[in-house]
């Protein structure tokens, strides 16, 4: 297994006037992380240490509850990630999670017996992301060279973003895998995870451990900004090992579009600079949907799981 560390940047530059040097240094790791590994690691962001810490040791709290407990918390919906406890079964994963959707204050989005310390704090904590969210957004659009606020015009309406909690079981004599390889499907993702780590990312055809270190953010690029750029910033597979002998737990949030919106390479990166596109346009809700059904209806073969190559446009006919 490779050891390589991979780029931190601190996020504090950007939320001052003036520091354009230290800007311009923080957009070039940005811009080399997307563009090599799709992940980095965001300290000095802004979300408090305290809330990181409270979010995570009640998210203990409530997984170490008796099923029973757990299941008055489950979603008024049966489709999957819907709000509320579950657990995850697809793929053989054996793992439980509680997810928040935004607005996380909607009535439509309570349920009567939520949590009553957890939920609070991890409404505070999907607020701070979402304005974390908004930085890396305005960041990337910066480091792509598109025009001012075209991101933000582009992806205007949090009402898809989920945050989830989750608790991995130790690993079992013959399994140690959490979730198998996979690509993210949105747009940006955050996450933090306790001391026991377990998250890799396939680089150059090695697993690389991302260290847990405390209060630091992994930021990760999804599929949706890989289809924008053309390739230009990339979307790796990741995977989740499950630790011997004790329990994992993460929160994420997934910075995501409406499902409404079409996603295609943009002009520029394809036809203002000569390049053929890469991928077939698609939906969002579509491609949404596709990867539901990997859950739901998992193919026996892992070559069969769609992901974004999908929707790639084979060499051949890329003219």
């Amino acid at each position: 297994m490779a050891t390589l560390s991979h780029p931190t940047v601190d996020l504090s530059v950007f939320l001052k006037d003036g520091e354009e040097e230290e800007k311009k240094r923080a957009k070039e790791i940005i811009s080399h992380a997307c563009s090599e590994y799709a992940f980095f690691q965001a300290v000095k962001h802004e979300i408090p240490l305290e809330l990181m810490s409270r979010a995570m040791e009640l998210t203990k709290i409530f997984f170490a509850l008796p099923e029973e407990e757990k299941r008055k918390c489950r979603p008024k919906s049966s489709e999957p990630e819907s709000a509320g406890y579950g657990k995850m079964s697809a793929h053989g994963i054996d793992l439980n999670e509680y997810i928040l959707m935004l607005p996380p204050q909607s009535s439509s989005n309570v349920l009567p017996n939520d949590p009553p310390e957890l939920r609070p704090a991890l409404e505070e904590l999907f607020n701070y992301f979402c304005k974390t969210g908004e930085l890396v957004e305005c960041i990337f659009n910066d480091c792509l060279g598109l025009p001012p606020d075209f991101l933000k015009k582009y992806n205007d309406d949090r009402s898809s973003d989920i945050l989830t909690t989750r608790r991995y079981f130790p690993a079992s004599e013959n399994d140690n895998i959490g979730l198998p390889q996979h690509t993210d499907g949105n747009f940006i993702t955050f996450v933090f995870q306790d001391e026991v780590g377990g998250l890799e990312v396939l680089k150059d055809g090695e697993w690389t451990p991302i260290v847990s270190m405390e209060g630091t953010i992994v930021v990760n690029v999804g599929d949706v900004i890989q289809v924008l750029t053309n390739n230009k910033f990339k979307s790796a597979p990741h995977r989740v090992l499950k630790p011997k002998g004790r329990s994992r737990h993460s929160i994420t949030y997934f910075y995501s579009l409406q499902g409404d919106k079409r996603v295609e390479p943009l002009p520029h990166y394809t036809k203002q600079i000569g390049e053929p596109p890469k991928y077939r346009g698609f939906m969002v809700k579509d491609y949404r949907a596709l990867r539901i059904r990997n859950r739901t209806h998992p193919p026996s073969r892992r070559e069969d799981v769609i992901d974004i190559t999908h929707y790639a446009i084979p060499y051949n006919y890329q003219e």
